[in-house]
């Protein structure tokens, strides 16, 4: 996007410009910090339909109006909450100062899973747009797993009958059955979690999921206020999708997974966002998917890393690997970290 377009944009506003910079470019999605004499704001160029947008900003208006910290969206001149462009829309809002949650320090990492429990408290009750195009996986989570799995066991497949393995496909093929087994499961327990009872319950809530609720999409003010980013993959869904990818993040991170540090997690989230015991179950379903292991063995096969050497590939599968396996004892013993 050239900078002249970018004023034109810009233009639309009732702010006076002092600076443009740009922070990231990838073509069909980009950020723009703009300095103006009121304060520093962020452009956003969004890849998806006007009528995605729209579910997107009611959804933000909606957790705004329920205390979610977000920031706050600045309207055009013409009372308008976005621009649209050539195949893609822009958004202003302002830019929210303050630094990166550490999830190595206990007390941020609480504050971060609270605020993940309060969005998925305050997203209940959501009314889309009526013409708006909506987003949802509510229901869909034994599809997905069955689509991953079989994914995966045609890659397995093809590895398979080769002649010759690379190193990573060595790997493959001397874990996949373990892996295939996790995935056999977690499919087969998801009529027995009562994970189809809860979206029969929560159809008309329209409770949102944030998708990519982690620390570098979080702000921590110097007031101690925790700011949600970067909400443009928003859904409707169950809140396990949000607490597993979570859980997923911290695990990782930490190098294996802890009991300890799980059931605490939970323990947080429930204080502010009570759940059922049957309705943890449901987590449970969702990490026995071993969802590490198949994001990295995907990658390989589909190639979607081009500038990645096979040593990089299979550094990264190893270190998925050990971490997805170290999850059996808190499968063996969840019933025992479920929040009373």
């Amino acid at each position: 996007m050239e900078e002249e377009n970018i004023n034109l944009i810009l233009a639309q506003y009732d702010i006076t410009v002092t600076n443009i910079r740009n922070e990231c470019n990838k073509g069909k999605k980009a950020v723009w910090w703009i300095k103006t004499l009121h304060g520093d704001t962020i452009l956003k160029k969004h890849s998806c339909s006007a009528k995605t947008l729209e579910f997107i900003l009611a959804a933000v208006e909606h957790l705004s109006n329920n205390k979610v910290n977000l920031p706050k969206i600045i309207k055009t001149k013409q009372g308008t909450k976005f621009i649209k462009g050539i195949d893609c829309c822009y958004v202003l809002s302002e830019a929210i100062s303050g630094v990166t949650p550490n999830g190595d320090k206990p007390q941020e990492l609480r504050m971060v899973v609270e605020q993940l429990a309060n969005f998925h408290s305050a997203s209940k009750n959501f009314v889309p747009p009526s013409d708006c195009k909506i987003r949802t996986h509510l229901g869909i989570q034994r599809e997905e797993f069955q689509d991953q799995m079989t994914k995966l066991k045609n890659f397995y497949d093809v590895e398979h009958s080769k002649p010759i393995h690379s190193r990573f496909g060595e790997i493959i093929l001397s874990v996949f059955p373990y892996f295939y087994k996790r995935m056999q499961l977690a499919i087969a327990e998801n009529e027995k979690s009562g994970y189809n009872k809860w979206v029969e319950a929560d159809k008309n809530l329209n409770s949102l999921c944030h998708q990519d609720f982690t620390a570098s999409n979080l702000i921590l003010t110097k007031s101690k206020e925790i700011f949600v980013l970067d909400i443009d993959s928003i859904a409707i869904d169950l809140p396990t999708r949000d607490i597993r990818k979570l859980l997923n993040k911290v695990m990782k991170k930490n190098g294996t997974w802890d009991l300890n540090l799980t059931k605490q997690i939970l323990h947080w989230y429930n204080t502010v966002n009570p759940l059922e015991p049957w309705k943890w179950q449901v987590l449970k379903e969702t990490i026995t998917f071993p969802h590490l292991f198949v994001g990295i063995m995907s990658k390989y096969y589909e190639g979607r890393e081009a500038t990645w050497t096979e040593d990089r590939y299979v550094e990264r599968l190893k270190t998925m690997i050990k971490v997805d396996k170290s999850i059996d004892p808190i499968l063996q013993n969840f019933e025992s970290i479920i929040p009373s």
